[in-house]
């Protein structure tokens, strides 16, 4: 993939991640409102549905992932900008383009990051 078209992906991905960074955040906050509102920390037990806690547990655990996201994206427009995008920071050989396309942030070619057991 070349650099301008590997950069135009990257920003489009930043920018759909810092959209559901923002969704996220919002749910945290409308959360936090109807927590103070209800005037209990402890939602545990209602038998209504799903609880507070459980909400908050999910949108928070959004967050984390998405922020990830964020910072891998800007890791490899950082690699656009040092020339080193598409090589694999294991192995050293070309990441191959279908993998880039479907992750364009990609660090590692699929079998370094099958050996590593991530990415």
């Amino acid at each position: 993939m070349d650099p301008q078209t590997a950069r135009t992906r990257l920003e489009d991905e930043r920018r759909d991640a810092r959209a559901r960074l923002s969704a996220a955040r919002a749910t945290l906050e409308r959360l936090r409102t109807e927590r103070a509102e209800a005037g209990t920390a402890d939602d545990e037990h209602d038998p209504d549905g799903s609880t507070l806690s459980a909400e908050w547990t999910m949108a928070a655990a959004q967050c984390r992932i998405v922020e990830e996201a964020i910072a891998e994206i800007g890791a490899g427009l950082a690699r656009v900008d040092a020339g080193s995008y598409g090589i694999c920071a294991s192995c050293g050989r070309p990441i191959p383009r279908a993998r880039l396309e479907a992750r364009p942030a990609a660090l590692t070619c699929a079998n370094c990051a099958n050996c590593a057991g991530s990415q």
